[in-house]
Protein backbone atom coordinates (compact mmCIF):
# COMPACT_ATOMS: atom_id res chain seq x y z
CA UNK A 1 0.00 0.00 0.00
CA UNK A 2 1.49 3.30 -0.89
CA UNK A 3 1.48 5.64 2.27
CA UNK A 4 0.78 9.91 1.72
CA UNK A 5 3.66 11.56 1.28
CA UNK A 6 4.91 13.99 3.79
CA UNK A 7 5.49 17.85 2.44
CA UNK A 8 9.01 17.64 3.51
CA UNK A 9 11.24 14.28 3.28
CA UNK A 10 13.39 13.08 6.33
CA UNK A 11 16.13 15.50 7.25
CA UNK A 12 14.36 18.40 5.37
CA UNK A 13 11.69 19.55 7.42
CA UNK A 14 11.72 23.55 8.03
CA UNK A 15 12.87 24.91 11.08
CA UNK A 16 10.19 27.08 12.89
CA UNK A 17 11.23 30.69 12.28
CA UNK A 18 13.37 30.31 9.01
CA UNK A 19 13.95 33.67 7.79
CA UNK A 20 13.54 32.03 4.11
CA UNK A 21 9.99 31.33 2.60
CA UNK A 22 9.39 27.91 1.66
CA UNK A 23 9.64 28.74 -2.04
CA UNK A 24 12.90 30.50 -1.85
CA UNK A 25 13.93 27.12 0.32
CA UNK A 26 12.75 24.55 -2.20
CA UNK A 27 15.60 25.07 -4.36
CA UNK A 28 18.75 23.96 -2.21
CA UNK A 29 16.63 21.31 -0.28
CA UNK A 30 17.01 17.75 -0.49
CA UNK A 31 14.46 16.25 -1.41
CA UNK A 32 14.43 18.48 -5.08
CA UNK A 33 17.72 17.06 -5.27
CA UNK A 34 16.38 13.73 -5.01
CA UNK A 35 13.11 13.95 -7.20
CA UNK A 36 15.31 15.25 -10.23
CA UNK A 37 17.76 12.32 -9.63
CA UNK A 38 14.60 10.17 -9.81
CA UNK A 39 13.67 11.85 -13.12
CA UNK A 40 17.23 11.57 -14.49
CA UNK A 41 17.39 8.21 -13.85
CA UNK A 42 14.23 7.49 -15.32
CA UNK A 43 15.32 7.53 -18.71
CA UNK A 44 17.78 5.11 -19.02
CA UNK A 45 16.44 2.74 -16.72
CA UNK A 46 13.21 2.95 -18.17
CA UNK A 47 15.31 2.41 -21.59
CA UNK A 48 15.92 -0.64 -20.58
CA UNK A 49 13.07 -2.14 -19.45
CA UNK A 50 11.38 -0.99 -22.03
CA UNK A 51 13.45 -2.91 -24.49
CA UNK A 52 13.39 -6.40 -22.18
CA UNK A 53 9.38 -6.34 -21.95
CA UNK A 54 9.24 -5.74 -25.72
CA UNK A 55 11.33 -8.35 -26.74
CA UNK A 56 10.70 -11.03 -23.98
CA UNK A 57 6.95 -10.24 -24.80
CA UNK A 58 7.11 -10.50 -28.85
CA UNK A 59 9.37 -13.24 -28.57
CA UNK A 60 6.59 -15.22 -26.29
CA UNK A 61 3.97 -14.28 -28.47
CA UNK A 62 5.86 -15.24 -31.35
CA UNK A 63 6.50 -18.84 -30.18
CA UNK A 64 3.24 -19.50 -28.79
CA UNK A 65 2.83 -21.76 -32.10
CA UNK A 66 5.46 -23.71 -30.42
CA UNK A 67 6.05 -25.14 -27.38
CA UNK A 68 8.45 -22.48 -25.93
CA UNK A 69 6.02 -19.25 -26.18
CA UNK A 70 4.52 -20.08 -22.61
CA UNK A 71 7.80 -20.87 -20.73
CA UNK A 72 9.22 -17.69 -22.78
CA UNK A 73 5.96 -15.37 -21.54
CA UNK A 74 6.69 -16.68 -18.21
CA UNK A 75 10.56 -15.79 -18.14
CA UNK A 76 8.88 -12.19 -19.66
CA UNK A 77 6.45 -11.67 -16.42
CA UNK A 78 9.41 -13.10 -13.87
CA UNK A 79 11.54 -10.21 -15.03
CA UNK A 80 8.65 -7.33 -15.36
CA UNK A 81 8.25 -8.35 -11.31
CA UNK A 82 11.95 -7.77 -10.79
CA UNK A 83 11.46 -4.65 -12.44
CA UNK A 84 8.83 -3.25 -10.47
CA UNK A 85 10.81 -4.00 -7.48
CA UNK A 86 13.75 -2.36 -8.35
CA UNK A 87 11.34 0.63 -9.85
CA UNK A 88 9.63 -0.12 -6.11
CA UNK A 89 12.88 0.32 -3.95
CA UNK A 90 14.15 3.55 -6.40
CA UNK A 91 10.58 4.76 -5.58
CA UNK A 92 11.38 4.05 -1.66
CA UNK A 93 15.04 5.77 -1.41
CA UNK A 94 14.64 8.84 -3.75
CA UNK A 95 10.68 9.88 -3.68
CA UNK A 96 10.54 8.45 0.07
CA UNK A 97 6.76 6.58 -1.29
CA UNK A 98 6.55 3.33 1.01
CA UNK A 99 4.45 0.82 -1.56
CA UNK A 100 4.17 -2.70 -0.41
CA UNK A 101 5.01 -5.63 -2.02
CA UNK A 102 2.43 -7.35 -4.53
CA UNK A 103 0.98 -10.74 -3.59
CA UNK A 104 3.68 -13.63 -4.43
CA UNK A 105 3.00 -16.04 -7.20
CA UNK A 106 0.92 -19.06 -6.15
CA UNK A 107 2.14 -22.06 -7.99
CA UNK A 108 -0.21 -24.44 -5.89
CA UNK A 109 -3.83 -23.96 -6.34
CA UNK A 110 -6.83 -26.83 -5.65
CA UNK A 111 -6.52 -27.93 -9.29
CA UNK A 112 -2.66 -28.14 -9.06
CA UNK A 113 -1.24 -28.93 -5.39
CA UNK A 114 1.73 -30.06 -6.43
CA UNK A 115 4.42 -27.62 -7.22
CA UNK A 116 6.59 -27.36 -10.06
CA UNK A 117 7.67 -25.15 -13.36
CA UNK A 118 4.53 -25.44 -15.42
CA UNK A 119 2.69 -24.27 -12.50
CA UNK A 120 4.51 -21.49 -11.40
CA UNK A 121 4.56 -20.50 -15.22
CA UNK A 122 0.71 -20.80 -15.28
CA UNK A 123 0.08 -18.85 -11.97
CA UNK A 124 2.98 -16.10 -13.64
CA UNK A 125 0.47 -15.76 -16.56
CA UNK A 126 -2.84 -15.76 -14.23
CA UNK A 127 -1.48 -12.90 -12.22
CA UNK A 128 -2.97 -9.64 -12.79
CA UNK A 129 -0.24 -8.13 -10.78
CA UNK A 130 2.58 -9.92 -13.45
CA UNK A 131 0.83 -8.10 -16.07
CA UNK A 132 0.04 -4.38 -14.28
CA UNK A 133 4.26 -4.52 -13.89
CA UNK A 134 4.55 -5.55 -17.66
CA UNK A 135 2.56 -2.47 -18.10
CA UNK A 136 4.66 -0.25 -16.19
CA UNK A 137 7.53 -1.08 -17.84
CA UNK A 138 5.96 -0.36 -21.36
CA UNK A 139 4.13 2.60 -21.09
CA UNK A 140 7.15 4.55 -18.49
CA UNK A 141 9.14 5.21 -20.95
CA UNK A 142 7.18 7.96 -23.15
CA UNK A 143 6.77 10.02 -19.73
CA UNK A 144 10.18 9.53 -18.33
CA UNK A 145 11.55 10.96 -22.04
CA UNK A 146 8.89 13.66 -21.18
CA UNK A 147 9.67 14.30 -17.62
CA UNK A 148 13.62 13.93 -18.20
CA UNK A 149 13.58 16.82 -21.07
CA UNK A 150 11.24 18.74 -18.91
CA UNK A 151 12.77 18.85 -16.04
CA UNK A 152 16.74 18.65 -17.34
CA UNK A 153 16.02 21.93 -19.52
CA UNK A 154 13.98 23.66 -16.75
CA UNK A 155 16.69 22.90 -13.98
CA UNK A 156 19.64 23.92 -16.41
CA UNK A 157 18.67 26.64 -17.84
CA UNK A 158 17.40 27.92 -14.34
CA UNK A 159 20.74 27.52 -12.77
CA UNK A 160 23.01 29.04 -15.91
CA UNK A 161 20.39 32.18 -16.29
CA UNK A 162 20.89 32.49 -12.50
CA UNK A 163 24.64 32.68 -12.88
CA UNK A 164 24.87 34.32 -16.13
CA UNK A 165 26.63 37.36 -14.75
CA UNK A 166 30.10 35.20 -13.20
CA UNK A 167 30.26 32.86 -16.81
CA UNK A 168 29.31 35.75 -19.25
CA UNK A 169 32.70 37.16 -19.83
CA UNK A 170 33.42 33.56 -20.96
CA UNK A 171 30.92 34.88 -24.04
CA UNK A 172 33.21 37.48 -25.30
CA UNK A 173 36.41 36.45 -24.43
CA UNK A 174 36.25 32.54 -26.53
CA UNK A 175 33.57 33.34 -29.35
CA UNK A 176 33.45 35.49 -31.70
CA UNK A 177 31.13 38.24 -32.66
CA UNK A 178 28.94 36.91 -29.57
CA UNK A 179 29.02 39.59 -26.86
CA UNK A 180 26.58 37.52 -24.82
CA UNK A 181 23.17 35.23 -25.06
CA UNK A 182 21.67 35.93 -28.05
CA UNK A 183 17.72 36.23 -27.92
CA UNK A 184 16.93 36.85 -31.80
CA UNK A 185 18.27 37.87 -34.83
CA UNK A 186 16.07 40.41 -37.35
CA UNK A 187 17.61 41.05 -40.87
CA UNK A 188 20.35 39.77 -39.81
CA UNK A 189 21.27 41.91 -36.72
CA UNK A 190 21.16 39.96 -33.48
CA UNK A 191 19.81 41.19 -29.96
CA UNK A 192 22.49 40.29 -27.28
CA UNK A 193 21.67 40.08 -23.65
CA UNK A 194 25.44 42.45 -22.72
CA UNK A 195 24.50 45.06 -21.11
CA UNK A 196 24.83 45.36 -17.14
CA UNK A 197 20.63 46.46 -17.01
CA UNK A 198 20.45 42.75 -19.95
CA UNK A 199 22.68 40.65 -17.42
CA UNK A 200 20.91 41.37 -14.37
CA UNK A 201 17.80 41.23 -15.56
CA UNK A 202 18.76 37.70 -17.23
CA UNK A 203 19.79 36.88 -13.39
CA UNK A 204 16.37 37.90 -12.20
CA UNK A 205 15.07 35.74 -14.76
CA UNK A 206 16.55 32.32 -13.87
CA UNK A 207 16.13 32.68 -9.77
CA UNK A 208 11.93 33.19 -10.74
CA UNK A 209 12.41 30.05 -13.07
CA UNK A 210 14.75 28.08 -10.33
CA UNK A 211 12.01 29.18 -7.36
CA UNK A 212 8.99 27.84 -10.39
CA UNK A 213 11.32 24.83 -10.75
CA UNK A 214 11.28 22.57 -8.03
CA UNK A 215 7.04 22.80 -7.87
CA UNK A 216 7.27 21.82 -11.59
CA UNK A 217 9.53 18.38 -10.67
CA UNK A 218 7.39 18.05 -7.56
CA UNK A 219 3.94 17.75 -10.39
CA UNK A 220 6.09 15.32 -12.55
CA UNK A 221 7.40 13.30 -9.90
CA UNK A 222 3.46 13.21 -8.46
CA UNK A 223 2.74 11.34 -11.55
CA UNK A 224 5.71 8.70 -11.02
CA UNK A 225 4.33 8.28 -7.49
CA UNK A 226 0.55 7.56 -9.28
CA UNK A 227 2.17 5.01 -11.98
CA UNK A 228 4.37 2.93 -8.99
CA UNK A 229 1.74 2.98 -6.41
CA UNK A 230 -1.06 2.35 -8.71
CA UNK A 231 1.41 -1.07 -11.19
CA UNK A 232 3.46 -2.07 -9.01
CA UNK A 233 1.97 -2.49 -5.56
CA UNK A 234 -1.07 -4.50 -4.29
CA UNK A 235 -4.37 -4.05 -5.44
CA UNK A 236 -7.14 -3.69 -3.46
CA UNK A 237 -8.77 -7.09 -4.15
CA UNK A 238 -5.42 -8.86 -2.77
CA UNK A 239 -5.18 -6.89 0.14
CA UNK A 240 -8.21 -7.82 1.06
CA UNK A 241 -7.67 -10.92 0.55
CA UNK A 242 -4.49 -10.95 2.45
CA UNK A 243 -6.98 -9.11 5.46
CA UNK A 244 -8.88 -11.94 5.57
CA UNK A 245 -6.41 -14.83 5.51
CA UNK A 246 -4.67 -13.10 8.55
CA UNK A 247 -8.56 -12.38 9.82
CA UNK A 248 -9.45 -16.35 9.29
CA UNK A 249 -6.09 -17.28 10.79
CA UNK A 250 -6.43 -15.38 14.03
CA UNK A 251 -10.44 -16.28 14.35
CA UNK A 252 -9.11 -20.08 14.02
CA UNK A 253 -6.43 -18.91 16.70
CA UNK A 254 -9.26 -17.80 19.09
CA UNK A 255 -11.55 -20.90 18.39
CA UNK A 256 -9.25 -23.12 19.04
CA UNK A 257 -7.98 -21.30 22.56
CA UNK A 258 -11.48 -21.11 23.93
CA UNK A 259 -11.60 -24.54 23.12
CA UNK A 260 -9.00 -25.57 24.73
CA UNK A 261 -9.84 -23.57 27.68
CA UNK A 262 -12.98 -24.91 28.22
CA UNK A 263 -11.73 -28.48 28.04
CA UNK A 264 -9.10 -27.64 30.85
CA UNK A 265 -11.74 -26.02 33.16
CA UNK A 266 -14.12 -28.88 32.74
CA UNK A 267 -11.38 -31.24 33.35
CA UNK A 268 -9.72 -29.43 36.22
CA UNK A 269 -12.55 -28.01 37.72
CA UNK A 270 -16.33 -29.49 37.33
CA UNK A 271 -14.90 -33.21 35.60
CA UNK A 272 -12.53 -33.65 38.52
CA UNK A 273 -14.97 -32.66 41.29
CA UNK A 274 -17.92 -34.64 39.69
CA UNK A 275 -15.83 -37.62 39.82
CA UNK A 276 -14.65 -37.12 43.49
CA UNK A 277 -18.34 -36.84 44.00
CA UNK A 278 -19.61 -40.26 42.76
CA UNK A 279 -16.65 -41.78 44.68
CA UNK A 280 -17.92 -40.40 47.87
CA UNK A 281 -21.29 -41.13 47.37
CA UNK A 282 -20.21 -44.99 46.53
CA UNK A 283 -18.33 -44.55 50.06
CA UNK A 284 -21.75 -43.03 51.39
CA UNK A 285 -23.81 -45.77 50.19
CA UNK A 286 -21.39 -48.94 51.89
CA UNK A 287 -21.68 -46.53 55.10
CA UNK A 288 -25.37 -46.65 55.40
CA UNK A 289 -25.54 -50.02 56.51
CA UNK A 290 -22.87 -50.01 58.60
CA UNK A 291 -23.26 -46.26 60.49
CA UNK A 292 -26.40 -44.00 59.43
CA UNK A 293 -24.79 -40.89 60.86
CA UNK A 294 -21.29 -40.82 59.01
CA UNK A 295 -22.96 -42.07 55.98
CA UNK A 296 -25.73 -38.89 56.23
CA UNK A 297 -22.51 -36.82 57.27
CA UNK A 298 -21.09 -37.77 53.57
CA UNK A 299 -23.99 -37.35 51.60
CA UNK A 300 -24.35 -34.10 52.90
CA UNK A 301 -20.57 -33.59 51.82
CA UNK A 302 -21.91 -34.68 48.69
CA UNK A 303 -24.56 -32.69 48.23
CA UNK A 304 -21.80 -29.39 48.85
CA UNK A 305 -19.95 -30.55 46.24
CA UNK A 306 -22.93 -31.03 43.71
CA UNK A 307 -23.31 -27.49 44.15
CA UNK A 308 -19.87 -26.11 44.05
CA UNK A 309 -20.13 -28.39 40.72
CA UNK A 310 -22.81 -26.75 39.67
CA UNK A 311 -22.11 -23.43 40.61
CA UNK A 312 -18.66 -24.36 38.14
CA UNK A 313 -20.58 -25.22 35.53
CA UNK A 314 -22.70 -21.90 35.52
CA UNK A 315 -19.38 -20.10 35.29
CA UNK A 316 -18.00 -21.90 32.38
CA UNK A 317 -21.50 -21.32 30.67
CA UNK A 318 -21.08 -17.67 31.59
CA UNK A 319 -17.59 -17.68 29.86
CA UNK A 320 -19.14 -19.31 26.64
CA UNK A 321 -22.29 -16.62 25.92
CA UNK A 322 -24.30 -15.66 29.38
CA UNK A 323 -27.53 -16.32 29.20
CA UNK A 324 -28.78 -12.77 30.31
CA UNK A 325 -27.05 -10.91 27.39
CA UNK A 326 -28.94 -13.07 24.88
CA UNK A 327 -31.92 -12.63 26.91
CA UNK A 328 -31.77 -8.83 27.65
CA UNK A 329 -28.91 -7.60 25.76
CA UNK A 330 -25.77 -5.62 26.13
CA UNK A 331 -26.81 -3.49 29.03
CA UNK A 332 -28.08 -5.47 31.83
CA UNK A 333 -25.33 -7.65 31.18
CA UNK A 334 -22.78 -5.48 31.18
CA UNK A 335 -24.45 -4.17 34.21
CA UNK A 336 -24.24 -7.77 35.95
CA UNK A 337 -20.78 -7.59 34.70
CA UNK A 338 -20.10 -4.40 36.14
CA UNK A 339 -21.26 -5.43 40.04
CA UNK A 340 -19.01 -8.21 39.82
CA UNK A 341 -15.81 -6.23 39.14
CA UNK A 342 -14.11 -5.18 42.36
CA UNK A 343 -13.67 -1.50 40.98
CA UNK A 344 -16.90 0.56 40.98
CA UNK A 345 -17.93 0.92 37.50
CA UNK A 346 -20.78 3.52 36.04
CA UNK A 347 -22.22 1.76 32.48
CA UNK A 348 -24.21 3.53 30.45
CA UNK A 349 -25.83 2.07 27.18
CA UNK A 350 -27.52 3.98 24.71
CA UNK A 351 -28.49 1.65 21.36
CA UNK A 352 -31.64 1.89 19.70
CA UNK A 353 -31.60 -2.06 19.08
CA UNK A 354 -29.98 -4.91 19.44
CA UNK A 355 -26.59 -5.61 16.82
CA UNK A 356 -25.99 -8.98 15.52
CA UNK A 357 -25.57 -11.52 18.35
CA UNK A 358 -21.87 -12.31 17.19
CA UNK A 359 -21.09 -8.58 17.58
CA UNK A 360 -22.79 -8.07 21.06
CA UNK A 361 -20.79 -11.49 22.24
CA UNK A 362 -17.64 -9.58 21.31
CA UNK A 363 -18.66 -6.33 22.69
CA UNK A 364 -19.51 -8.42 26.06
CA UNK A 365 -16.36 -10.09 26.23
CA UNK A 366 -14.08 -7.11 25.44
CA UNK A 367 -15.81 -5.01 28.10
CA UNK A 368 -15.20 -8.82 30.03
CA UNK A 369 -11.36 -8.13 29.68
CA UNK A 370 -10.62 -4.63 29.72
CA UNK A 371 -12.41 -4.70 33.55
CA UNK A 372 -10.60 -7.75 34.53
CA UNK A 373 -7.32 -5.67 33.56
CA UNK A 374 -8.47 -2.42 35.85
CA UNK A 375 -8.91 -4.79 38.47
CA UNK A 376 -5.62 -6.54 38.08
CA UNK A 377 -3.41 -4.35 37.54
CA UNK A 378 -4.57 -0.61 37.08
CA UNK A 379 -5.01 0.25 40.72
CA UNK A 380 -8.03 2.82 40.38
CA UNK A 381 -10.86 3.98 41.95
CA UNK A 382 -13.29 4.31 39.76
CA UNK A 383 -14.40 2.98 35.99
CA UNK A 384 -17.32 3.70 33.18
CA UNK A 385 -18.09 1.86 30.57
CA UNK A 386 -20.00 3.57 27.44
CA UNK A 387 -21.48 2.25 24.53
CA UNK A 388 -23.40 3.61 22.00
CA UNK A 389 -24.20 3.79 17.99
CA UNK A 390 -22.39 5.36 15.42
CA UNK A 391 -23.76 5.15 11.89
CA UNK A 392 -23.13 1.89 11.36
CA UNK A 393 -20.39 1.08 13.96
CA UNK A 394 -20.80 -0.28 17.10
CA UNK A 395 -18.77 1.89 20.06
CA UNK A 396 -17.43 1.66 23.49
CA UNK A 397 -15.12 2.95 25.68
CA UNK A 398 -14.31 1.78 28.69
CA UNK A 399 -12.30 4.68 30.87
CA UNK A 400 -10.27 4.18 34.64
CA UNK A 401 -8.59 6.58 36.64
CA UNK A 402 -5.90 4.04 37.41
CA UNK A 403 -1.77 4.74 37.24
CA UNK A 404 -2.06 4.37 33.70
CA UNK A 405 0.99 3.09 31.20
CA UNK A 406 -1.29 0.33 29.65
CA UNK A 407 0.80 -1.02 26.83
CA UNK A 408 -1.16 -2.54 23.52
CA UNK A 409 2.35 -3.34 22.18
CA UNK A 410 2.79 -7.64 21.10
CA UNK A 411 2.73 -9.78 23.53
CA UNK A 412 0.25 -8.24 26.20
CA UNK A 413 -3.47 -8.93 26.50
CA UNK A 414 -4.35 -6.05 24.91
CA UNK A 415 -2.62 -6.84 21.60
CA UNK A 416 -4.30 -10.20 21.86
CA UNK A 417 -7.31 -8.13 22.29
CA UNK A 418 -6.85 -5.98 19.41
CA UNK A 419 -6.45 -9.19 16.93
CA UNK A 420 -9.36 -10.21 18.16
CA UNK A 421 -11.56 -7.27 17.12
CA UNK A 422 -9.31 -6.91 13.72
CA UNK A 423 -10.81 -10.47 12.89
CA UNK A 424 -14.41 -9.01 12.77
CA UNK A 425 -13.03 -5.26 11.08
CA UNK A 426 -12.86 -3.92 14.61
CA UNK A 427 -10.50 -1.34 16.09
CA UNK A 428 -8.80 -0.94 19.21
CA UNK A 429 -7.66 2.29 20.53
CA UNK A 430 -5.55 2.92 23.59
CA UNK A 431 -4.70 6.12 25.20
CA UNK A 432 -2.81 5.60 28.86
CA UNK A 433 -0.27 7.72 29.50
CA UNK A 434 1.76 7.16 32.67
CA UNK A 435 0.04 7.94 35.96
CA UNK A 436 -3.38 7.86 33.97
CA UNK A 437 -6.04 8.25 33.31
CA UNK A 438 -6.38 5.03 30.72
CA UNK A 439 -9.58 5.28 27.80
CA UNK A 440 -9.87 2.20 25.58
CA UNK A 441 -12.01 2.71 22.60
CA UNK A 442 -13.33 -0.36 20.81
CA UNK A 443 -15.29 -0.06 17.51
CA UNK A 444 -17.17 -2.41 15.99
CA UNK A 445 -18.98 -3.23 13.39
CA UNK A 446 -22.97 -2.99 13.63
CA UNK A 447 -24.15 -5.72 11.23
CA UNK A 448 -27.56 -5.83 13.00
Amino acid sequence: MATAYEPYGPGTEPRRGSLLPAALRAPFEARVWREFLYLVLSLPLSLLTFCYAITMLALGVGLLVTFLGIPVLGVALAGCRGIGAMERARARSLLRLEVADPEPVRSTTRRSPKPGPFAWVGALLRSGTSWRHALYAVIHLPWAIFAFVVSMVLWVNAWGLLTYPLWQWVLPTYTDNQPGIQLFEVDGRGFFLDSPLEIAATSVAGALLLVATPFLIRGLTAVDRLMVSGLLGPSRLAERVWELESDRGTVVDTAAADLRRIERDLHDGAQARLVALAMDLGLAKEKLQEDPEAGARMVEEAHGEVKLALQELRDLARGIHPAILTDRGLGPSLSALAARCTVPVRVSVDLPERPAAAIEGIAYFTVSELLQNISKHSGARTATVEVWRSDDRLMLQVCDDGRGGADARAGSGLAGLAERLDAVDGLLVVHSPAGGPTSVTAELPWRG
